[in-house]
C-alpha cells in the first residue's frame, strides 16, 4: 500500500492511499457490505452510480456463511461480489462481541457461540488473519478487545494490555507469511482501545505505532459514550498517533461526526447508518434528516433534496419514494440507499476540496448553517 499526504489545513488532511485494486483521496467514507453486499445494492450500483473506491466487508460473518475458503476459491472478495476495486475487513472482534451472548475474551483470543446456529467456534490474532488471507482484502483489520462503554477502569487497561498483545503477535505471524512470498497485497491495520480514558489510549497507540503496520484505526468510540467524548478523545489521541499513516475512526457516524473528526485530523470512516437509516425511511439531505414516511409527501413533486445529484434525486419524487415506502416495495430500498450513500460519499468530497483550498473552516460553517436553517 502506498500512502502519501497531500495537503494539510491546520489538522485536517487530504491523502492519497493506493492498494493493489484501487486508488482514492481522503477523507473517505467506507460503504458497509457487511456480507459481502452492501444491503439492496449491488457491484454496479456501488461502481458506475455511486463510484465508491472502497468498502467495507466483516470476518465474522463471512467466516460463519458462506466461509472464507468458498470466496477464496471464486478469487476472494473482489471475484466472489463482482466488485474489483477495494475491500476493507473487519476482524470479526466487535461482532463476536456483540452478538454472542456467551463471547469470552481470554488471553489467546475470543471464544463464542455463532448467532446462526449455536455452534462453538474461537478467533485468534492469526485465524482471523488467515481468514482474511482467503478473503484476500486490500485492509486487514487485527483482532482487538473491545468494551462497551461506560466500562471500569480495571477493564479498559485490560482491554488495552490484550490489543497490544494481540497485536504483537498479529504483526508477527503477518510478517512472516509475507517473508514466505504469501500476502503480498493484504495490507494490515492496528487497532486502539482505551474507551474515553486519554492516558489508556496513548499507551495503546505509543505501543502499536511501534510496530510495522500499515495504517492506525481507532477503536471503541460510538459504543455509548457521549459524542463530545468521542470528539475529545480522537482530538487528544491525533498528538501521539504517527502522521506518517492513514488514521481511520471505526463505525462513525453521522454527518455531524464526520464533519468534526475530518476536522481533527481522521482519514477514513465507515458507519451502517446511511443504509440502515434509508431503509426505515430516513434520508439525509443538505438541510438535515427527512422522515420520507410522513404523510406530507404524498402528493409532494420536490426531489428528495433539490441540491442533490445523485440518481434517486434526479429521478424521482418524494411522493414517488413515500409511495414506494408505505406499500413496502423493495426498490424503496435501493434508491434511499443509493441517495443516503451518495450523500456521504459526496460530503467527504466535498470536505476533500475544501481542505485543499483551506477552506475548511467555511466549508464547516456553511454545512451547519445549512442544518439550522428550517
Amino acid at each position: 500500500m502506498e500512502f502519501k499526504i497531500k495537503h494539510k489545513s491546520q489538522n485536517a488532511r487530504v491523502c492519497e492511499i493506493k492498494t493493489a485494486h484501487s486508488s482514492f483521496e481522503t477523507p473517505i467514507f467506507m460503504p458497509v457490505g457487511t456480507q459481502a453486499v452492501v444491503k439492496s445494492l449491488d457491484a454496479l450500483d456501488l461502481k458506475n452510480t455511486l463510484d465508491a473506491k472502497i468498502i467495507l466487508a466483516n470476518t465474522y460473518h463471512l467466516y460463519l456463511r458462506p466461509g472464507s475458503k468458498l470466496i477464496k476459491e471464486f478469487g476472494g472478495l473482489h471475484g466472489f461480489t463482482g466488485f474489483d476495486r477495494s475491500f476493507l475487513t473487519d476482524s470479526g472482534g466487535f461482532q463476536a462481541f456483540s452478538l454472542s451472548k456467551n463471547s469470552k475474551p481470554d488471553e489467546m483470543g475470543i471464544r463464542f457461540k455463532s448467532h446462526i446456529d449455536g455452534s462453538l467456534h474461537f478467533f485468534s490474532p492469526q485465524s482471523v488473519l488467515d481468514t482474511q488471507y482467503d478473503l484476500n482484502s486490500d485492509i486487514m483489520m487485527i483482532l482487538d478487545d473491545l468494551v462497551a462503554l461506560p466500562a471500569s477502569k480495571e477493564r479498559i487497561d485490560l482491554s488495552v494490555q490484550r490489543t497490544i498483545k494481540w497485536a504483537k503477535e498479529a504483526i508477527e505471524y503477518h510478517l512472516a507469511q509475507k517473508a514466505k512470498g504469501k500476502a503480498q497485497t493484504n495490507n494490515i491495520f492496528g487497532i486502539i482501545q482505551g474507551g474515553t480514558d486519554f492516558e489508556a489510549r496513548k499507551i495503546c497507540t505509543e505501543a502499536l505505532c511501534e510496530l510495522e503496520f500499515d495504517g492506525l484505526a481507532i477503536g471503541g468510540l460510538s459504543v455509548g459514550e457521549e459524542n463530545q467524548a468521542m470528539y475529545d478523545t480522537v482530538e487528544a489521541m491525533m498528538s501521539f498517533m504517527n502522521e506518517h499513516c492513514p488514521r481511520y475512526l471505526m463505525g462513525v457516524g453521522t454527518p455531524e461526526d464526520l464533519i468534526e473528526n475530518i476536522e481533527r485530523g481522521v482519514d477514513m470512516f465507515d458507519c451502517v447508518m446511511p443504509t440502515r437509516n434509508a431503509r426505515n425511511g430516513t434520508i439525509f439531505t443538505s438541510f438535515g434528516k427527512l422522515n420520507i414516511k410522513k404523510a406530507e409527501f404524498i402528493s409532494d413533486y420536490e426531489p428528495i433534496d433539490k441540491q442533490c445529484s445523485c440518481y434517486t434525486c434526479v429521478h424521482f419524487s418524494r411522493a414517488y419514494l413515500n409511495h414506494l415506502f408505505r406499500t413496502k416495495e423493495l426498490t424503496f430500498f435501493r434508491l434511499a440507499s443509493l441517495h443516503n450513500l451518495h450523500f456521504y460519499l459526496e460530503l467527504v468530497k466535498n470536505a476533500r476540496e475544501a481542505i485543499l483550498k483551506d477552506k475548511f473552516s467555511e466549508f464547516k460553517r456553511e454545512f451547519y448553517a445549512q442544518r439550522t436553517s428550517i
